[in-house]
């Protein structure tokens, strides 16, 4: 349990600093700098390291720490339970943030931004995580260290069902995001935090169900057993369909690519008043004159 302490403490010292660089970013910066570039570049570091180390655990503390899976499927959700509070709004998703662009909710270039600053914000976490192994501070990180030399790839399934499932998640996260966007954090995380940890925990065996491409990017791109092509297609490929598809059947267009909607007819603003029946009248199809009769 030593080792669990340890990784916990990890979490609570990321979750804190990003925290303070978020708070403090927040009282000295513009509004645009700190949106566009602050707020997703220490929220995609907070995700990625805790993910690093919570990965960590999953791969060594199952047989080297005697607890089981309901322990990692607790720090899942409660991990992303606080991300969902304490992002302010940031989403360290690529998916999501072009998603954001199709729904014109966000610029060309700050798209772009945000893409870029994603990925810097994970490289940064990381190089960060790395050196924190480094200090081998439990037997948990002097193993993970020694595996990190030849990591196995995080695919375990076909590519083509590997695409499905990265997609199927996808789906399933964007689909249910869309429908609680406006709901207050308070809700709108723990709804979240619970749709990730069972997609992780229903996923997680055939490909680590990352449904994050950046994320799944710095994590798995990098070990043995597939190529990059095959990475890219069920990491990026995967995720961005199930956007598309959830998007897609949420609002039935994307108005970034299409001005009319596909799939629903919009509805009248106005209801036609219906008119009272007169006793002893009727209206009947065959008087072509529409005159009411007896």
């Amino acid at each position: 349990m030593a080792g669990l302490n340890v990784s916990i403490a990890f979490f609570l010292s990321v979750v804190a600093i990003c925290e303070v660089v978020r708070q403090v970013s927040k009282r000295l910066l513009p509004l645009g700098v700190y949106c566009g570039l602050v707020r997703e570049l220490v929220s995609s570091l907070q995700l990625c390291a805790c993910c690093l180390e919570l990965r960590m655990l999953m791969d060594i503390g199952l047989w080297g720490g005697g607890f089981g899976p309901d322990v990692i499927l607790t720090l899942h959700f409660i991990l992303y339970l606080i991300h969902g509070v304490s992002f302010d709004g940031a989403s360290a998703n690529p998916s999501v943030s072009l998603q954001e662009f199709l729904v014109m909710d966000s610029s060309f270039v700050a798209t772009a931004v945000k893409l870029l600053v994603q990925f810097v914000g994970m490289e940064a976490a990381g190089i960060l995580t790395t050196h924190y192994w480094s200090w081998e501070l439990t037997d948990f990180h002097l193993i993970q260290n020694l595996m990190a030399l030849d990591c196995n790839s995080s695919i375990h399934t076909s590519l083509y069902h590997g695409i499905f499932v990265e997609g199927v998640c996808s789906f399933f996260f964007h689909l249910v995001a869309l429908k609680f966007q406006r709901s207050d954090p308070l809700y709108r995380a723990p709804i979240l935090a619970v749709t990730v940890t069972t997609l992780a925990y229903t996923a997680g065996p055939f490909t680590g169900a990352f449904f994050n491409p950046t994320l799944a990017s710095m994590v798995t791109f990098h070990c043995s057993g597939n190529i990059l092509q095959e990475y890219v297609q069920v990491y990026w490929l995967g995720p961005l369909t199930g956007m598309l598809t959830a998007l897609l059947l949420y609002q039935g267009t994307i108005p970034r690519l299409f001005q009319q909607n596909l799939l629903y007819s919009p509805k009248s603003k106005y209801r036609t008043p219906k008119g009272k029946a007169v006793p002893g009248l009727k209206q009947t199809g065959d008087n072509e004159e529409g005159q009411p009769q007896l």
